[in-house]
């Protein structure tokens, strides 16, 4: 009878752990970013830069017939997509971060009331996907990677896209969808002057890319009236991760790549890493960073690792 019992305690014990795991595991892994969907006016330009400057290599798009995307590897891309016929000042159309299982994803949000959860979408890779907005009506997709594209051999700048950044009017806002909710972490945060906070970095739950508040109005250093066209191409933007700053760049100089009207750096950022950007041909800003910081950052520590690769 002792026996019998302690059997059954222990399996009691079993079963409440197993129901604890499975609880927290209700919520799908967010791994990274998988790509930034960005609008063009000009299709051909748009090709020249990113398979050329950046080195992508161009791919067609699975999960609509008009768009292009153009690989820094296999898993990450940047989406480039018709520029509509009515449109804002943003280059940007949505951001799209990769997760273990869309459908799941997709019903966790749904139980945590996020409104305006789009229904769940395959494309022909064998891909699965869901789109749904942030507060501040960012336009964020997250997709389970299908069947992995056979690339062309080329030359890119860089193989990882180490974060993404656009504007953001409420840090308060943002926080209750990306972390509350999805369980991002913080990982820095800083400003051009002291007193203000114009940069909030957190990280994906299940990874080392980040999502970077670029802020506006009240307490930053960037007024609401200055946000024009140019401003809003700043803001919104995608970064590559190098290992060499110096090497990228004499890279970029050698092979006559830095077809860009506009190009700054490469520059110390407040974070302690070398950065340095181009633009696209409508304006969007590609960041290059290195992997990791070689100064002490300003602001901040950082509280999560950092990519490596």
């Amino acid at each position: 009878m002792i026996q019998w019992k302690r059997t059954l305690g222990l399996a009691s014990c079993m079963l409440a752990t197993t129901a604890s795991i499975l609880g927290q595991q209700s919520r799908p892994a967010i791994t990274g970013i998988s790509h930034m969907s960005v609008f063009t006016s000009d299709p051909a330009a748009s090709e020249h830069f990113y398979t050329f400057s950046l080195g992508a290599s161009k791919g067609s798009d699975p999960q609509s017939p008009n768009g292009t995307r153009f690989y820094f590897s296999p898993t990450q891309f940047v989406e480039v997509l018709p520029l509509p016929t009515q449109h804002g000042l943003s280059r940007m159309a949505r951001i799209s971060y990769s997760t273990a299982n869309a459908a799941i994803l997709r019903e966790y949000l749904l139980s945590h009331g996020v409104k305006e959860v789009a229904p769940l979408q395959a494309g022909s890779d064998g891909s699965h996907w869901f789109e749904t907005k942030d507060p501040e009506g960012n336009e964020v997709e997250f997709i389970q990677i299908g069947q992995l594209p056979k690339l062309q051999p080329t030359k890119p700048i860089g193989t990882r896209i180490i974060h993404v950044g656009y504007l953001v009017h409420s840090k308060d806002a943002e926080d209750r969808f990306y972390k509350d909710v999805l369980g991002f972490r913080p990982y820095w945060y800083g400003s051009m002057q002291p007193g203000h906070l114009d940069w909030v970095s957190q990280q994906v739950p299940d990874g080392h890319d980040w999502i970077e508040y670029m802020l506006v109005g009240e307490g930053s250093d960037v007024p609401l009236a200055k946000v024009d066209k140019h401003e809003m191409d700043v803001l919104n933007h995608f970064s590559i991760g190098v290992p060499n700053m110096e090497q990228a760049v004499t890279t970029l100089f050698r092979e006559d790549r830095f077809l860009s009207p506009q190009h700054d750096g490469p520059q110390m950022g407040k974070d302690g890493k070398w950065q340095a950007n181009l633009y696209d041909p409508d304006g969007t800003r590609v960041e290059l960073m290195e992997f990791q910081p070689v100064a002490k950052p300003c602001c901040s520590d950082f509280t999560a690792s950092s990519p490596k690769n």
